[in-house]
């Protein structure tokens, strides 16, 4: 998984958000530039990453951790079952980022077809891999420690507990002046309900 890792993630279908209809949904996803290329490790991609991922909640996807090595991204998100797919979701943050590139002159085909997913069912898997990939950076001579990586951050605090996917809305890594000031919100997803955001200042 380290960004010095040339060879591409194998093919596959990515699982559709039908699947497990009574459960949230909680995914580890993994997507690379076309043919391994270094474009992504840049102030201006981890913007509109965290812009892009921070709106998410108006489609009922919460994004937690994040790396964002220079060829490829690795995320962590939980969707409604009954919501937006996660094929769907990815395609428009490729889609996003993807018009950055062409800003900066950077020119098509950005990313290699499909992408690579994972269910998570704990939080102890959810501990353990994160534990591994935010030690990408470090693992490909990018930097010293995982914390001095500036490309990393959390969008959404994840807790997960039996049935019960709970989460509060925070900031990146980075100062980003597009977004408000943070707002303190707390969320739950449960089997018998959509997420619900609630501002805990009102």
């Amino acid at each position: 998984m380290s960004g010095t890792n040339t060879k591409p993630w194998p093919r596959r279908p990515p699982r559709l958000g039908r699947l497990f209809g009574n459960v949230r949904p909680f995914y580890f996803i993994t997507f690379n530039t076309y043919k391994r290329q270094s474009l992504l490790a840049r102030d201006e991609i981890h913007e509109v990453f965290c812009v892009f991922s921070a709106n998410a909640q108006e489609h009922d996807v919460a994004v937690g951790r994040y790396v964002i090595m220079p060829d490829h991204i690795h995320l962590f998100a939980a969707f409604r079952a009954d919501g937006i797919t996660l094929p769907t979701w990815v395609q428009g943050l490729w889609n996003v980022i993807g018009k950055r590139l062409l800003q900066l002159g950077i020119h098509k085909p950005h990313w290699q077809e499909g992408f690579f997913d994972h269910l998570l069912r704990s939080q102890d898997s959810y501990s353990k891999k994160w534990e591994y990939v935010r030690m990408n950076p470090v693992r490909a001579e990018l930097c010293d420690t995982p914390d001095a990586w500036p490309y990393q951050g959390e969008i959404v605090q994840f807790r997960l507990t039996s049935g019960v996917v709970a989460a509060t809305l925070c900031r990146g890594r980075s100062e980003i002046d597009r977004l408000p000031p943070p707002r303190r919100h707390s969320a739950v997803a449960t089997t018998q309900g959509p997420w619900k955001l609630v501002d805990e200042r009102s």
